[in-house]
Formats: structure tokens, sequence, C-alpha cells
């Protein structure tokens, strides 16, 4: 992979792991466009080192929250910050369950079907257009309701079904307060991504070589300062429910990544 393919799927990711357009989705589109030839091993390296960057920006972007929810653990009671991290929790089961299980069904859909991407894209823009017509609350998120976004995110791991697009549209379909659902959204995530990590760290499946160090390591610096722009930018969004936009934007790319997978 080159600097320059490294640089534009960085800012790929970066901007689609936030904004409700899948990630996964629009990497797998990236690839295909760019006409990777990464062998899998290589490609699985600099998939991780992507989703190491977004982490980080979430961190960045979130961090008052975060570093409120770990001074509230340490007191050791039972308080909204315990609670909040018990939520979290409790949203993560699906997804590991899912991931421990059906983890080489997974990993069959993303070699480049491009088809399939394209009709998950146009699942994500029915979430999306839904929950924009959801009428504002205050309400937070429940425990029930953090078990059922859990689900979401589960089924947001098939490629072209957007995370944040599933999770905030259930949470505000749930009838959850429109920040709070974005809130939760991208907190969720940050422990599945380090856990995801480390789990292919140990595995022994991630090979590095120095001649691919600049290309990562531009890839993570582009996905890092697009990540940071694009949560930010979402949850102002969200707060706005301009969310039907993406839904628009879903149907269109959703559209031509099935004839494109027709076609090939």
């Amino acid at each position: 992979m080159n600097t320059i393919d490294a640089i534009i799927l960085g800012i790929i990711q970066g901007l689609t792991e936030f904004l409700p357009v899948s990630s996964s989705g629009h990497l797998e589109l990236g690839k295909a466009l760019l006409g990777d030839q990464s062998v899998p091993e290589e490609s699985l390296l600099f998939t991780v080192i992507l989703h190491f960057a977004t982490a980080l920006s979430t961190i960045v972007v979130f961090r008052k929250d975060i570093f409120a929810i770990i001074k509230g653990l340490l007191q050791f009671k039972k308080n909204e910050e315990t609670l909040f991290s018990v939520k979290i929790i409790v949203s993560m089961i699906p997804a590991v369950l899912v991931g421990l299980f059906f983890e080489e069904q997974l990993e069959q859909l993303f070699g480049g079907n491009i088809l399939f991407v394209g009709v998950m894209l146009l699942i994500t823009a029915v979430l999306l257009w839904l929950a924009d017509k959801a009428k504002d609350t205050l309400k937070s998120v429940s425990f029930s309701n953090a078990f059922i976004i859990g689900i979401s995110q589960a089924i947001a791991m098939l490629p072209g079904i957007s995370r944040s697009g599933a999770t905030i549209s259930t949470s505000v379909l749930l009838g959850n307060d429109k920040t709070k659902a974005a809130r939760f959204s991208f907190l969720m995530v940050i422990p599945l991504i380090f856990g995801k990590i480390a789990k292919d760290l140990l595995s022994g499946d991630l090979t590095f070589s120095s001649a691919n160090s600049l290309p990562l390591l531009l890839g993570f610096l582009a996905a890092f300062l697009s990540g940071l722009a694009a949560c930010t930018w979402m949850i102002s969004l969200v707060k706005k429910s301009k969310l039907s936009y993406f839904a628009v934007y879903c149907v269109i790319v959703g559209l031509i990544a099935i004839s494109f997978g027709f076609i090939n």
C-alpha cells in the first residue's frame, strides 16, 4: 500500500467512523476503487491501526466525560458514573458474543463484497430516516435500552451497516434524548475497539514490516485528525436532527455500490 492510498483510507475511516454512513462499508468500497492488493495480514494490521486512531480521537473529544466516569468509579459508590459504566458493559454483551462465535463468518463478508455493502447501506438509510423523524425528549438511556442498543451495535459489525448510525438511531427510536444517544453511542465503542485490538495483537495474526511504517503512520494521523472533526460535527448534527441528509447519501452510495457489484 502506498502513502497516498493510506492517507485516503485513513480519512475515509476517520470521517465514516463517526458519521452515520458505515466506516467498514466505505473502507471496502475505498479498497476496491483504489485496487488495494494488500495481503490479508497487512490489511488487518492497517485496519487495526485506523481503528486505534479513531478510538483515540473519541477519547480526546470525550476526555471530560471519561475523566468524570473514572473519577466516579474510584469512589466505589452506586453513583451516576457507576451506573453509566454498567450500562456500557451491558451494551457490549451482544457484540462480544457475535465476535466470539461468528468471527469467521463475519470475516468472509469483508472480501470486497460490494453488492452486500450496497444493500446494507440502504438499510442504514432507512434507520437514519426513521430516527430523524423521532420527537425530541430528555430521557436517558436505561439498562434495557443499553442491551437493545448493543444488539444494534452487533448487527453493525456487518459491512455497510453504520455503527454510529445504527446505535444512535436505535437509541433515539427508543425515546432517548438525541445528545445523550450520541454520547452513549460513541463512548460504548471504546472498550470494544481496544478489546479487539488486544485480541488481534495476542493472536499473532498481525505482521509488521518496517517497509510499511510510513503508510501506517500517515494512515493513523489521517484517521485521527479526520476523526476529531467528524466526531465533533456528528454531535452537532444529531442535536439539529440532520440525519436525513446522511440517509439520502447512503441511498445514493448504496445504489452505486449495488450497480458496481452487478457490473463486476
